[in-house]
C-alpha cells in the first residue's frame, strides 16, 4: 500500500476506490467511464481516483495502451474487504458494490446458513472468465470422475438455493454443464481469447429454452386456498417462466411434486406440477422431486444435475 493511508481519504471518494478495487478483482479491468457512469463525475475527478489508486496500490493495476483501460496486474491484492454475500449480490443484481463498510441489518433478520460459500478468489477468476468472455482452465473435483483438469468457457453465475454455480461449456465432454464453484482450484485465465460458436451461451439449448410451469396446491392439501393465497395465485394457478437448465433445481427448491398423479406425501410438498408435459427435454431432471415415478422416465433425455 502507498504512502496515503485510506483514513485520510473521504467517505465518497472511498467508494469510489472501493468500486476501482472490486472491478479490477472481478472483472479484471477498470477505466474512467467506469467511474464518470457509476457516479456522474467529471472525466478529470476519475482521474484524480484512478491516480490516488495507483499510490495506494501501485502494483494492483497495468495501463493498457491499446484498449486505453487499466488491468489488473499479476501481483493483485485487494486493499479492501467484503463478504461472499456482498460480492455475489453485487455481481448478480448490480447492488452494494461501491459500499464501503460493514453489513448490518437495518432491522432483526436472520438467513439459512450456506454451508459451501465460494472462496472469494475462485469466484473472482470465474467472474472475470465470465466478464471477459475467456476460457478458464480449472482443476475439478466431481462426483462422477474424481478430481481432473478441465478447460471450460463460463457465462453465466447460477444459485440453486444449495450451492453457487458456473454455466459453462465443458470442451473435455463437449457440452454445457453447471460447475459447483466451491469444487474449483486452482483456475487460471486462458491466454487465448478464441471461443467457438457452439461454445457461447447463444448455443446452449438449455440455457435458452423457456419452460412455463403450471403449479397448483397440492391435491392432498386440506385448505389449497392458504397456499393459493401464499403464493399470490391467480385462478388457482401461479404461471412461472424459468431457463430450462435451471428447472430441476427450482422443482427441488420448491419442493414441486411432478409426478403424475401428485403421489408423494411429504408434508413438504405444497404445490404440484399440473402441465407435466412441459418437461419433456428438460435435461436435469433428475433433481425434480417424483419425476421418476411417472410416464416421463421412457420420453425424456438422461437427466443430469450439477457436475
Amino acid at each position: 500500500m502507498g504512502s496515503a493511508p485510506l483514513d485520510d481519504v473521504n467517505q465518497a471518494q472511498q467508494e469510489r476506490l472501493f468500486h476501482i478495487d472490486f472491478k479490477l478483482r472481478f472483472f479484471g479491468a477498470v477505466n474512467r467511464a467506469d467511474l464518470v457512469t457509476r457516479f456522474g463525475i467529471k472525466a478529470a475527478a476519475a482521474t484524480r481516483d484512478l491516480s490516488l489508486y495507483k499510490e495506494l496500490a501501485s502494483k494492483n493495476l497495468v495501463y493498457d495502451t491499446k484498449a486505453k483501460t487499466y488491468i489488473q496486474s499479476d501481483f493483485f491484492k485487494p486493499i479492501f474487504d467484503y463478504s461472499q454475500n456482498q460480492a455475489l449480490t453485487a455481481l448478480c443484481y448490480g447492488l452494494g458494490d461501491d459500499y464501503v463498510g460493514s453489513h448490518q441489518a437495518l432491522i432483526s433478520a436472520e438467513t439459512p446458513t450456506q454451508l459451501n460459500a465460494p472462496q472469494m478468489d475462485i469466484l473472482a477468476k470465474v467472474s472475470q472468465s465470465i466478464y471477459q468472455k475467456r476460457a478458464l482452465r480449472i482443476r475439478y473435483r466431481s462426483l462422477s470422475s474424481g478430481l481432473s483438469t478441465r478447460e471450460i468457457v463460463p457465462f453465466a453465475l447460477v444459485d440453486n438455493g444449495l450451492r453457487w454455480h458456473v454455466r459453462a461449456y465443458d470442451r473435455k465432454r463437449e457440452r454445457f454443464s453447471d460447475f459447483v464453484i466451491s469444487r474449483i482450484s486452482k483456475p487460471e485465465l486462458c491466454k487465448s481469447y478464441a471461443i467457438a460458436a457452439n461454445e457461447t451461451k447463444e448455443a446452449d439449448i438449455q440455457w435458452n429454452r423457456i419452460v412455463e410451469m403450471h403449479l397448483v396446491p397440492h391435491p392432498r392439501l386440506q385448505y389449497p386456498e392458504t397456499i393459493e393465497y401464499e403464493y399470490g395465485m391467480q385462478n388457482g394457478m401461479l404461471k412461472v417462466n424459468i431457463r430450462a437448465a435451471v428447472a430441476g433445481y427450482v422443482l427441488r427448491r420448491w419442493n414441486v411434486d411432478c409426478s403424475e398423479n401428485h403421489a408423494l406425501k411429504g408434508a413438504e410438498y405444497h404445490l404440484w406440477l399440473k402441465n407435466r408435459q412441459t418437461l419433456y427435454g428438460v435435461e436435469n431432471l433428475v433433481l425434480a422431486p417424483g419425476y421418476s415415478e411417472d410416464a416421463l422416465d421412457s420420453q425424456k433425455p438422461q437427466g443430469q444435475g450439477e457436475d
